[in-house]
């Protein structure tokens, strides 16, 4: 009776049992690091003194921070090569791809769990993995061979019947999730797409559709592995790694819905958040600066392929920059071969590396008031690059028919037949821009290459059971860590020194934080932040927890938080608080104080520590585990971990 994810879990489970709500550890086989996380994550190795990597694969990816505009970015390049070889990790050289696709080519298998240090490694469902995307450092703890920590998530069985008509693709199929469900419909939840439906999706398909499920609040995507991934992986020179991996046929799920593809349409999510989606027609007419086709979102062959021939032989619009982002230098070498990039170039196309580029702010940002139609995964406010930004997510199709007329269109309004692509049957396999690990004798010997701009990680103090802290910002709902910690070609090269990224944090929405809240810290036990529902959405960066507690941050008192957001915050010594209720949070200002005091027995009971404002107390909750409890009053998980070793500060 038993659904994939069941099997998934079942198979690793360390420990804890498998009802909802309730704490788990499960062993992981597999780590993904890229450049913007994984600077950190080494930075923790190198604190835990870890000897090897205890995984079956750990793979470094470098796509996020690949401009060299000074000497940053290519020092960090420098010091992760050098920390790959030291640990016995794989190292995707800069240019090699996007980390989430380069890994399915060549290292994802079913049956297998993986943990990433980037919120959209569950792109790897798509092959029948259990891949879950975590702050920086889990995925440490996890390279050095502890299991993952996690809430048991429900199962959400979503069947899917019929065959997605012409000019609808995978993107519309997440886009109609995210239209039904918003950002926090998935959040305790891992999604199972099972049914007829999943015959006519390829396994690039589903890396999109699993992809976005990041942006419901998602755990996880599964999808079982079968005859669509052993050809992929057959593709790939590596179908002796396929295992079927199939549900039961009496499995059952806590949740279930069904979508009948042949009745979707293209979607488009409008400014500013995955989850503002209408139909393509709505919004058709608009006129457009910006079409862009790439990233993790939509990084298979045939999302480049279909565009190049819808535009093939004509000319982009004038007005618009045709904005294209190979994900791999596997696919670049397979469009060039098939003459697709030739025809996207002569159309007018601006061709870029293969990497993560403007999805996350790295050039290629729109004018100001003017509307990007973008493949990408996310439109958060300013994450483009540009501070107001009009961030449109869409299908390959929608931004090549856009990119043509100028002006929102829906494709299938094109005066041309739907242009059906599939990935060539022998592709160019590029393997030799990975490097494997160094041998036992070469690793011992390899010293950590760190540039200037290389800090080694702040110390933070154990928690004490009296705090007085200052509001120093009160927030809306679906905060995202592109607000809290911005990303972009200003922000991100300083992702190794974690004093100066401080200085950037919250910038786009009161950028005097910084300042007031090192102040707050000199004076007294630092501050606390208040915010509505969900915050910390998105990107499962730490840095957006460890710089505004470097800052002095001690407490997050909000209406609910993301799910690796809110993991990340007992990890560096943050206390996450919830109103018990939501009214409350109108009573707060910027400027109160918060005395938050019965901490430490408190939380070790199980219960929350006593919240006082305006000397009335404030009815507020936790769902910390026992062991969290533990690792806050450590001062975090480094702490924690580095006192099991007997290696305390």
């Amino acid at each position: 009776m038993s659904n994939i994810a069941q099997k998934l879990i079942a198979t690793h489970l360390v420990e804890g049992e498998m009802s909802p709500g309730s704490e788990i550890a499960i062993r992981i086989d597999q780590t993904l690091t890229q450049d913007a996380t994984g600077t950190l994550v080494m930075l923790e190795l190198e604190a835990l003194g870890l000897d090897r990597v205890r995984t079956e694969v750990s793979a470094q990816y470098l796509d996020h921070n690949l401009i060299q505009e000074d000497h940053r970015n290519p020092d960090d390049h420098l010091f992760l090569r050098s920390a790959c070889r030291r640990w016995g990790i794989w190292y995707s050289r800069p240019g090699n791809g996007v980390s989430h696709p380069v890994h399915m080519e060549r290292f994802g298998r079913p049956g297998a769990t993986m943990l990433g240090s980037d919120s959209h490694t569950p792109a790897a469902g798509s092959l029948g993995m259990l891949a879950i995307g975590a702050g920086g450092l889990d995925v440490a703890l996890a390279m050095a061979g502890e299991p993952f920590w996690m809430q048991m998530p429900e199962i959400w069985g979503v069947r899917l019947e019929g065959e997605l008509p012409r000019w609808v693709s995978a993107k519309d199929v997440i886009l109609e999730m995210l239209r039904r469900h918003d950002v926090v419909g998935g959040v305790g939840r891992i999604i199972e797409y099972h049914g007829p439906g999943l015959a006519s999706l390829t396994a690039m398909d589903r890396h999109v559709i699993a992809n976005m499920g990041a942006e419901l609040g998602a755990t996880t995507t599964v999808f079982p592995a079968d005859d669509a991934v052993r050809t992929f992986l057959a593709s790939q020179g590596r179908e002796d790694d396929f295992t079927e991996l199939v549900a039961d046929d009496d499995a059952t799920y806590e949740i279930t819905e069904e979508i009948d593809l042949s009745t979707l349409e293209p979607l488009i999510a409008l400014p500013s958040s995955p989850g503002n989606v209408v139909p393509v027609s709505e919004v058709a007419g608009e006129r457009i600066y910006q079409s862009y086709i790439g990233s993790s979102a939509n990084p298979g062959y045939r999302d480049f392929a279909v565009a190049a021939e819808i535009v093939k032989g004509r000319l982009v619009n004038d007005g618009v920059s045709f904005d294209v982002n190979p994900t791999s230098r596997q696919i670049l070498e397979n469009l060039i071969a098939d003459g697709h990039i030739l025809s996207l170039v002569q159309a007018g196309a601006r061709l870029h590396q293969a990497g993560c580029n403007g999805c996350i702010g790295m050039g290629q940002a729109p004018a100001s008031g003017r509307i990007s139609l973008r493949t990408v995964p996310r439109n958060f406010p300013g994450r483009s690059g540009t501070k107001e930004d009009s961030v449109y997510l869409c299908s390959p199709e929608t931004a090549a028919a856009s990119a043509l007329t100028g002006v929102i269109t829906d494709p299938r309004t094109l005066d041309m037949s739907y242009p059906r692509v599939s990935p060539p049957t022998r592709p160019i396999l590029v393997t030799d821009l990975l490097v494997g690990p160094s041998p036992d004798e070469e690793a011992a010997a390899q010293e950590l290459e760190k540039g200037p701009n290389i800090v080694s990680l702040p110390r933070f103090d154990r928690l004490t059971d009296r705090l007085e802290l200052p509001v120093l910002l009160t927030l809306g709902d679906d905060i995202s860590t592109d607000e809290i910690m911005p990303a972009g070609n200003r922000v991100l090269p300083f992702r190794s020194n974690v004093p100066e990224i401080s200085r950037f944090c919250f910038e786009g929405i009161d950028a005097s934080y910084p300042e007031r809240a090192k102040e707050t810290a000199e004076r007294g036990d630092g501050h606390v932040i208040v915010a509505g529902r969900n915050y910390g959405q998105g990107s499962s960066r730490e840095h957006a927890v460890i710089a505004p507690r470097h800052l002095g941050l001690r407490v997050v008192l909000a209406t609910s938080f993301a799910r690796i957001h809110r993991q990340n915050l007992p990890n560096f010594g943050v206390i996450p608080l919830t109103f018990a209720n939501a009214d409350a949070l109108s009573s707060i200002v910027e400027g109160d104080v918060l005395v938050v005091e019965d901490i430490l027995d408190n939380l070790r009971s199980g219960s929350p520590p006593t919240v006082r404002h305006r000397g009335e107390r404030i009815e507020v909750a936790h769902d910390l585990t026992s062991r969290e409890v533990e690792v806050l009053i450590d001062g975090g998980l480094l702490n924690w971990m580095k006192r099991r070793l007997g290696r305390a500060n």
